[in-house]
């Protein structure tokens, strides 16, 4: 029997590495949870305990061992996990759940992303309407491309073809994802854990755990 497509967040993500867990443990799949972002930012950021978060203004609640360069712009609604780096110039536009131990790097612009733990994306990318899993990792300048040409709603298509019924999805990588520098991933892409994405490749699509996508579109097994 074939093996079924990892599209479900049960086969993308660790979801203890994330303060949305019980949030995405009511949904199948991943692209169902971006619409209700903005919200459950404001209802885990209101319950988070003072003596390690600072709500800096309206919204955005920042943890006191997180650094926030002077520079970096936040927009509520947004949370900034422990010991996160958010460097010069970074653009959060708001609905933004970054995690622990995460890099927000100069020039990245978030936009109603959910972020896990240990997680960075470290230059001039833009990740938005996406979910990026524990230790995925976005090359410089790789970036989420996230509505179609043609302004239609996005269908994730693999073996199967599945109706999101969203007119905006960016990426959702799964755990310990590598996305090469320049890479782009178009509007639905889904990335499995361990897989890696050579530098400047186009992907769409549903991409399996555990391979590689060279930059001529080649697919092949990863190895441990």
């Amino acid at each position: 029997m074939a093996q079924a497509e990892q599209v479900k967040i049960s086969d993308l993500f660790t979801l203890n590495e994330t303060m949305a867990k019980d949030y995405l443990r009511g949904f199948t799949y991943p692209w169902e949870a971006l619409s209700g972002i903005h919200d459950i930012i404001i209802e885990i950021g209101k319950k988070l305990p003072k003596d390690r978060f600072d709500e800096v203004e309206e919204n955005v609640w920042v943890a006191k061992s997180a650094h926030v360069f002077p520079s970096a712009y936040l927009h509520g609604a947004c949370i900034i996990g422990e010991n996160t780096e958010v460097r010069h110039c970074a653009f959060v536009r708001g609905d933004a759940l970054v995690g622990d131990n995460c890099v927000v790097g100069n020039s990245v612009e978030l936009k109603n992303v959910i972020i896990f733990n240990n997680c960075e994306v470290p230059h001039y990318n833009y990740v938005g309407d996406s979910i990026l899993g524990y230790h995925a990792h976005m090359g410089a300048g790789s970036i989420t491309s996230n509505i179609k040409a043609d302004r239609k709603n996005i269908v994730v298509k693999g073996k199967n073809q599945y109706e999101t019924g969203r007119r905006k999805i960016g990426a959702i990588l799964g755990d310990w994802a590598e996305i090469g520098c320049n890479a782009v991933l178009n509007p639905g892409t889904i990335v499995g854990q361990h897989s890696q994405i050579y530098p400047t490749t186009c992907v769409r699509g549903i991409i399996p755990s555990w391979t590689i996508v060279k930059d001529n579109g080649e697919q092949k097994p990863k190895h441990d």
